[in-house]
């Protein structure tokens, strides 16, 4: 029998380039940035992308990448994206010291020298160009090695060729060898929840979903907090700054090792664990602790963030950003400083108020009472089952209080989102990025997760 992996790359169209990517270091502080390049890699694989959209026009993004031939200028490739750093720099952190992040940036291996210009949005969230460096395909440094077998490739739904579908990978950390299949499992169980969720129910078809489960030496993924350290391939992580319920990995570089042995246009970190926690970056990835009661809200929830670039639209949690100086327009699709000329104008009902009343100072004390008692469950390190009650009360409540207020169906404008309580709206009353209430994306959400389908899918 061939291996799926082979067979894979036996499959696709001889014109079907494979896969270059280009390793960086993002370092800096929250007032000065530098880009350096590690390594530039052949990937094992050919490029998933969809071939008839190489350049993106949705201006998703904090960043944007652009690969340009080197003798015409023309535009091959480019990609919007966000990051690790992009975050960081808003921390008061990253006001103190500087760090170093792993970034990768992945696209069709070219045939001839091509420039990539990586560009950040500025004033008026129009991007400008912050670094570039041209990469040679034929260069002896370009590394097509392939790196250890992270195990067997997990076919979990596979609708067609990778060139013309969304394809998903979800990638096991902190399972034994002797718990593959439970990562199975717990892969095949979140997938499903997933396409309960409009509008990935009735766009299954564009997707294939992979799974790839390199064993850990012992279960689990590091809590840093409560004294925990774990060395794992694609390096999972709670506690990312400072923060207990986020789950990162800064370990960039094996991790897109791992994942070279899988086509993916999107990447989902599944840790094995109950602790409550994940996270969520656009074009980065998703992660989700696969044991927690809520594992399949946060999945959902979390790639809400990576596919489509969604912003949080809660404020009532705490987080390590920093509030930003007055309230600049966020470039995300799903909140706004402007009620009154918000990006999802065009759905707005006539004789929708703006901004939209909504029973906000009720919901927000007890929300903050929900808080602390929450701050009180970790402080003291109780068992998981109490951080569950504390939820199922907390979303029963809310879900009572915004479903029977008025305008609890209209798309408005809902002051509350994107971390603060006040100057930014998000266009309705609740949404799966708003809280674990039983309720569907809002329609600005759908409508933005159906536009990055469609700029994998469309031809």
């Amino acid at each position: 029998m061939i291996p799926l992996l082979v067979a894979l790359a036996v499959s696709a169209a001889p014109s079907q380039p494979r896969t270059l990517r280009l390793d960086l270091f993002h370092t800096g502080t929250a007032t000065e940035e530098r880009f350096a390049v590690d390594r530039v890699v052949l990937e094992p694989l050919p490029f998933p992308g969809n071939p008839a959209r190489p350049v993106d026009d949705t201006n998703l993004g904090k960043y944007f990448f652009e690969v340009r031939d080197l003798a015409t200028n023309r535009v091959v490739y480019s990609r919007g994206y966000a990051s690790i750093y992009g975050e960081w720099e808003t921390t008061e952190d990253a006001r103190k010291v500087g760090r170093t992040f792993s970034e990768s940036l992945r696209f069709p291996a070219p045939d001839a020298p091509v420039q990539v210009l990586v560009k950040k949005r500025g004033a008026g969230n129009a991007f400008q160009e912050v670094w570039s460096t041209v990469v040679d395909p034929k260069d002896r440094f370009v590394d097509p090695s392939r790196p250890p077998s992270p195990g067997p490739l997990i076919e979990i739904l596979k609708s067609g060729d990778p060139a013309h579908k969304l394809d998903l990978l979800l990638l096991g950390d902190g399972y034994t060898e002797a718990e593959r299949g439970k990562f199975e499992k717990d892969a095949r169980r979140l997938v499903a929840e997933l396409f309960e969720h409009e509008p990935f129910r009735s766009r299954k078809a564009d997707f294939n979903v992979w799974g790839l489960c390199p064993p850990a030496e012992e279960k689990g993924v590091s809590r840093p907090l409560t004294g925990v350290h774990r060395r794992t391939r694609v390096g999972a992580t709670y506690d990312a700054f400072g923060s207990e319920r986020y789950l990162l990995t800064f370990e960039n570089r094996s991790m897109r090792d791992v994942a070279s042995f899988a086509p993916y246009d999107a990447l989902a970190i599944l840790a094995n664990g109950e602790t409550y926690g994940g996270g969520g970056i656009f074009n980065l990835y998703a992660t989700v602790a696969a044991d927690n009661r809520w594992a399949g809200y946060i999945f959902v929830h979390e790639l809400g963030h990576h596919l489509a670039a969604l912003a949080d639209e809660y404020f009532t949690s705490d987080t390590a950003y920093l509030s930003p100086e007055g309230r600049p327009e966020p470039w995300e699709p799903n909140v706004t400083a402007d009620p009154k000329a918000a990006k999802w104008a065009d759905l707005v009902a006539a004789g929708t108020p703006l901004p939209t009343p909504w029973p906000k100072d009720v919901f927000t004390k007890r929300a903050n009472e929900f808080q602390e008692r929450r701050k009180r469950i970790r402080a003291q390190n109780r068992p998981e089952a109490e951080m569950d009650a504390l939820f199922l009360a907390q979303q029963k409540e809310e879900t009572a209080l915004l479903g029977q207020a008025r305008f609890s169906k209209a798309v408005g404008a809902f002051e509350g989102a994107n971390y603060e309580a006040t100057g930014y709206f998000r266009p309705q009353m609740d949404c799966v990025m708003f809280t674990r209430d039983p309720v569907p994306f809002c329609s600005v959400c759908q409508r933005s997760i159906g536009r990055v389908i469609d700029l994998y899918t469309a031809r």
